[in-house]
């Protein structure tokens, strides 16, 4: 891996950009110097990863400055560079998306289930910019490639995070197949027994499907002539290794029951031309009930578009094929990276040269969001400004110090994060870190903060709370403990029957005093056989009254006792 190689890959989409040329280079140079003598696991040169993550960027057409990110995104973590130092060399742009992808870093997944869908809304949230998440999937893709080289432990813990987090993350983002790729590198060390099995069972078949797709190529081209179409080109894809084993196990591992293990993809010039092969197909073989999928009418959730149909074919065999245009293809497999280079380049050269317009309907919102930003700022320039991900503006998402993900609304404080964790948690607070740094509670919290609670056995929440809370179940638990506050018991009143003797009224009220009790009042009710002694006294809880009771039993003459909360 070279520079030479980013470069080139950067002048096919970019060949007039001489100082995004510079830029890349500046920045390669930089890296190799800072990282000089740092090796990986793999004893590669550490450079190598960063260069591997740059030609992946420069793959998915993303701009200089992204680029330039993706060599320097470890400068600050790993070799604490300074930030001026980056904003000098590089300028303000560079510098945001790397602090971006060293926050990003920060965030460790445990396989908890319940966090999966905040943690994912929180790399967006706090990510702020797109181009940061293409910058952390680059490097996650060369990561795993290279996994073999970690200690098991640690391959299993990033396997987990890559297939729970990112290869669905990458998914929303429409970038199918950078989601296909991670779920099939995680899957070997999360299910090395399936992995060996699916190799076992399913090379052959791949081998003897693809052999017959060779048979079928040259008809279809034959019948796409007689219409007048000629198609960019005819291909063959393989269904991945982890979405078979998915499919597999609805189907009881029988593979005769996967039509699709192996399907034919025709990319053509433009949407009439689709239906038209569509068309086509269907009158050389006939079509399977239901398996017709227009997903150019009614795209996907995250985009997606294609026209998928499985046909009886030769030899009466079920075969899938895939027909779309160029620009759907190029969305499919790199989604919003794809999607912010055909409208960062609407109505330029390099546009023009490409194959279709997208539809305005039915796309995932972050897609659909960065076209209307697109449509505001039409300038390259301002479009990259703009791509900021406003999906989760009114949310911020935060950590607990197990690294737990906890949802909150944007402007919650310390005391909005305690009654999350519990009722007590919050009821019992007495301040909190951010950060590992002691913040007031009335902190306003931001997306990525690590949030710790102190507390104190005993402490009761404060009325002042309810004007710093943003939480509807937060303000209901203050209310709740405030209203309790004022109900909780502050007197014990404690009924004696006892013999009438002298004596008595000094022995009950030494025990009281022995034990430091104040006495309200003291009656005593003179009854036909044994009087009544009542005493109300400073005891506000249970335990102790029972501990007095059993003192107070123990005087002699005592008959009864029973006590009360008042």
């Amino acid at each position: 891996m070279s520079l030479s190689q980013i470069l080139e890959t950067y002048r096919t989409w970019f060949p007039d950009d001489a100082d995004g040329i510079v830029l890349i280079q500046q920045a390669y140079l930089y890296a190799e110097k800072i990282h000089k003598g740092q090796e990986r696991a793999s004893g590669e040169a550490y450079i190598t990863h960063l260069a591997h993550t740059a030609l992946q960027l420069a793959q998915w057409r993303l701009d200089a400055q992204t680029i330039a990110a993706g060599l320097l995104h470890d400068s600050i973590e790993d070799k604490q560079i300074a930030t001026g130092e980056i904003e000098k060399r590089f300028g303000k742009d560079v510098l945001f998306l790397i602090e971006g992808v060293t926050k990003l870093s920060k965030i460790k997944y445990r396989g908890q289930e319940r966090s999966l869908e905040s943690l994912r809304k929180m790399i967006l949230a706090i990510s702020k910019d797109l181009r940061v998440i293409f910058i952390k999937l680059a490097d996650r893709l060369h990561n795993m490639k290279t996994l073999d080289h970690l200690p098991p432990p640690k391959q299993k813990r990033i396997a987990l995070e890559t297939d729970e987090v990112y290869a669905p993350l990458a998914s929303r983002l429409g970038m199918q197949h950078v989601s296909g790729d991670l779920e099939d590198l995680a899957f070997p060390y999360l299910y090395p027994d399936k992995y060996e099995w699916i190799k076992e069972h399913v090379q052959e078949t791949y081998d003897a499907r693809n052999r017959y797709l060779e048979y079928v190529k040259p008809l279809v081209e034959k019948q796409l002539k007689k219409i007048g179409v000629i198609p960019l080109r005819i291909d063959y894809r393989a269904k991945r290794i982890s979405s078979l084993y998915k499919k597999l196990l609805r189907y009881e591992m029988n593979l005769e029951h996967i039509h699709d293990l192996v399907a034919m993809r025709i990319i053509v010039k433009t949407i009439d031309d689709c239906y038209l092969v569509l068309g086509a197909i269907h009158q050389l073989w006939r079509p399977l009930p239901g398996r017709i999928k227009d997903y150019i009418a009614l795209p996907k959730p995250n985009g997606y578009r294609s026209l998928h149909t499985t046909v009886f074919c030769l030899e009466n065999r079920p075969t899938e094929f895939q027909i779309r245009t160029q620009e759907m293809h190029d969305e499919a497999e790199h989604g919003a990276a794809a999607h912010w280079f055909y409208e960062s380049h609407r109505g330029t050269k390099q546009h023009k040269k490409g194959i279709g317009t997208a539809t305005q309907q039915h796309e995932s919102s972050i897609v659909k969001q960065l076209k209307e930003w697109q449509e505001e700022f039409p300038g390259t320039k301002e479009f990259v400004e703009a791509l900021k991900v406003d999906v989760f503006s009114d949310r911020i998402f935060v950590l607990t110090p197990q690294g737990e993900v906890i949802d909150l609304p944007r402007e919650a404080t310390p005391i909005d994060f305690a009654y999350h964790i519990h009722s007590e948690v919050g009821n019992s607070c007495i301040g909190a870190k951010v950060n590992n740094k002691i913040v007031p509670l009335d902190y306003q919290l931001q997306s990525g903060d690590y949030v710790e609670i102190l507390t104190q056995k005993g402490k009761k929440p404060s009325s002042s709370w309810l004007d710093t809370v943003r939480t509807n179940y937060a303000r209901k638990k203050i209310r709740l403990s405030l209203k309790k506050k004022m109900l909780i018991p502050k007197k014990t009143e404690f009924r004696i029957t006892c013999e009438s003797r002298v004596g008595m009224i000094k022995d009950i009220s030494s025990i009281f005093s022995r034990n430091k009790i104040s006495i309200t009042s003291l009656q005593t009710i003179e009854n036909e056989k044994y009087p009544l002694i009542k005493a109300l006294v400073d005891v506000d809880n249970r335990t102790r009254a029972e501990q007095i009771l059993l003192k107070l039993k123990k005087i002699e003459g005592v008959k009864e006792i029973s006590y009360k909360l008042i």
